[in-house]
């Protein structure tokens, strides 16, 4: 029996072919002659909404947890920037808990995010060209949090949605979808 061995050094991780490989790829497809010219990806947010932290306290701090295993960073906690009576919401109240990623923590969510997160969705056939704004960003809001790996679905308190942006420095729509399908990000 023959037992083969892979060759560390040849793998690369994601940052490393996104810097290679994909910028030369979009570089070409946009025909650019400045390689600082080609749309990148500057930083991905991470969102969650918790309007029920008005009347249960121990809301945020759950949440908080969660989106820290998912993103693999500290969360901060987003406070009401003005009362909303009606809602019950004082200024200053505590009221959702955001993540923004950059650099390696970037690359490794958002590789997560294509090969194993986008799959697990049920029923999934591609992402729809809506989810990219004018700016060329990508928008996509999750409605559970279970379909992230790092979530144990049995010690839940409570399935919540969140939201994902990814920004680029994509000058419209179109560069931004060539960066995304270049990405590997499918789309229907």
């Amino acid at each position: 029996m023959q037992i083969s061995y892979i060759n560390l050094n040849k793998i690369m991780d994601f940052t490393e072919y996104y810097k290679k490989d994909i910028k030369k790829q979009l570089q070409e497809q946009l025909g650019l002659s400045n390689p600082m010219a080609v749309p990148s990806i500057i930083k991905i947010v991470v969102n969650v909404g918790a309007g029920e932290a008005v009347s249960n306290k121990g809301v945020i701090d759950k949440i908080q947890e969660q989106i820290s295993k998912i993103t693999g960073q500290k969360t901060i906690v987003t406070k009401a920037r003005k009362a909303v009576s009606a809602f019950k919401i004082r200024r200053g109240l505590p009221i959702g808990v955001k993540v923004t990623l950059r650099g390696k923590n970037m690359f490794s969510f958002l590789e997560k995010l294509i090969k194993i997160v986008l799959p697990r969705i049920r029923d999934f056939k591609g992402l729809s060209l809506n989810n990219i704004d004018n700016h060329g960003n990508l928008n996509l809001g999750f409605t559970e949090q279970t379909i992230f790996p790092e979530i144990d679905f049995d010690k839940i308190d409570k399935i919540r949605g969140l939201q994902i942006t990814v920004v680029t420095s994509a000058k419209n729509k179109e560069d931004g979808i060539k960066l995304f399908k270049t990405l590997g990000i499918p789309f229907n």
